[in-house]
Order: structure tokens, then sequence, then C-alpha cells
């Protein structure tokens, strides 16, 4: 996978009905490959499925260096994911995609990157929908919620 020249899969994106992990792969495919371009395989996004899953990301790098094919790879994370109950992939995916800034350094750098993707888009208040905004996906308007 070459993430200098294209994106790798969208948080949203779900495998075996979990986001980010797919997301995760394709960084680390392109880190086998040494080409992760702007990528970084076990940023803090990675950290966090790969935690919830209980899956080390240098294992996993490894069985991305080793495999023939995504089957391998797909082999490998399955037994992971199936330990996890319908209800905890539902809480994390909703959790996951609707996730914002937790604190203020973070939300000081979220609305100055959405800022310089789309300063009109005052709705993306979520990382997954400002990384889809930047890798040029549509990202549906959100009605503000109030709390």
């Amino acid at each position: 996978m070459d993430l200098t020249t294209s994106y790798p899969r969208s948080v949203h994106e779900k495998l075996f009905g979990l986001v980010q992990i797919a997301r995760t792969i394709d960084k680390g495919k392109a880190t086998a490959e040494g080409k992760q371009g702007e990528y970084h395989y076990n940023c803090p996004m990675d950290q966090h499925v790969l935690s919830f899953l209980g899956i080390d990301h240098d294992a996993l790098l490894e069985v991305i260096k080793n495999a023939k094919g995504d089957a391998a790879i797909e082999a490998y994370v399955k037994p992971f994911i199936d330990k996890k109950s319908p209800q905890e992939i539902e809480a994390f995916n909703r959790e996951w995609v609707t996730h914002k800034p937790d604190n203020e350094e973070s939300r000081q750098y979220f609305l100055q990157l959405r800022n310089a993707i789309a300063p009109d888009r005052t709705d993306v208040t979520a990382w997954a929908d400002l990384l889809d905004l930047d890798e040029k996906r549509n990202v549906p308007k959100r009605v503000p919620v109030n709390a």
C-alpha cells in the first residue's frame, strides 16, 4: 500500500464490524513497504483500537510484513474481534466515530486543522469526520446538537 499517493481506508470503514482497524492495517501495510508518507502507524488512534482488541502493534506489523495477502492479516485480527461482544463493538464504534478533542490543546489543534481543510464546516466536530474531509471523502452535514 502506497500512502504517498493514496489514502488509507476511512475510520468509519468496518472490518468484521469494527471501525478504525482497517485503517490501522492499511497504515501498517504502508509502513512495512516504507510508503507511509505522512501517516504514522501506531499513532494514538491506532493505539486505541489495538488496545481495545488486545493486539500488540509490533506483532501485528510482523504479521503484515509476512502475510501473503489480506486474508492472512484478517485471519490474524478476526479472533481478537470475535472475543468482543456485539454490544462492546457497537459501543466502541459509536464512541470512536464521534470522538472529539478531549482537552484544550487537542481542541486547538483540531480547530487549526479544520480551519485549514474546510473552514466552512463548523459542523465537523469529530476526529473521524475531520480525517475524512482531509482525505477528500464526503462527510454529510451535521445538525448541531445542543447539550
